[in-house]
């Protein structure tokens, strides 16, 4: 295990760790275990017994599902600082998808048990992790309602910018380590609608497509196509 302390100025870049009182900071980074992925391997599996929360510290991680019939469904692609694993640490359940890593990643890994035992010798706590809960819980139900009720073009802008806006964590990022194939199956829309939507937003100059990323380069021009 390697010293989490280094990756702390990353972790104080997302929203969520910058607003813990420092105490609580402390013992999470002291009881914190740094975790190396090689790109594809897997983190945890649909059903597999809770393990603790995890920060995406460098690389990306791919949260996702897929049937028995080989169909995948991918919900987020996320990169640091991103805090994941928060539903088995409030009901003990086992994990809702599968979690795979993108490319080479370095995660910090805060044990159940270690954290279970930190929030009943201090529960107040518990309210910072559910406000943790409770962000991504929002932005699912709007991912849900955009399903619904928007068309592919301006769906696939609000996504962009909820990717680029690191899921509300931090501050926007221009380029997006994101294929084509997998902003597809985010949207449970086509390939060629995808690229269709891409190469527009391409040609009025919002974002410019190359091999595996999609850089931004009007934030603002993205955001009013977004609505």
């Amino acid at each position: 295990m390697h010293d989490p302390h280094p990756f702390l100025a990353r972790l104080q870049q997302g929203h969520w760790f910058a607003g813990l009182p420092a105490e609580l900071q402390g013992a999470l980074l002291g009881m914190a275990q740094v975790l190396q992925l090689e790109p594809g391997q897997r983190l945890f599996r649909r059903g597999d017994k809770p393990s603790g929360l995890y920060a995406v510290v460098e690389g990306a991680m791919r949260i996702g599902a897929v049937s028995e019939s080989g169909k995948e469904a991918l919900l987020t692609l996320v990169e640091p600082p991103y805090w994941f694993g928060e539903i088995s640490l409030f009901d003990g359940l086992p994990r809702t998808h599968d979690a795979f890593a993108e490319s080479a990643s370095s995660l910090l890994l805060l044990p159940q048990a270690e954290l279970l035992a930190l929030l009943e010798a201090q529960p107040r706590y518990w309210r910072d992790f559910a406000l943790l809960m409770s962000q991504k819980l929002r932005l699912a139900f709007i991912a849900l309602e955009e399903m619904s009720l928007l068309p592919a073009a301006p769906r696939l802008a609000r996504r962009l910018l909820l990717i680029a806006e690191n899921y509300g964590e931090g501050a926007p990022r221009r380029v997006l380590h994101l294929a084509q194939e997998q902003l597809a199956l985010m949207l449970a829309v086509s390939r060629q609608t995808t690229n269709q939507i891409l190469k527009e937003l391409e040609a009025q100059g919002i974002v410019r497509l190359s091999y595996g990323e999609i850089e931004v380069l009007d934030l603002e021009r993205l955001r009013r196509v977004a609505g």
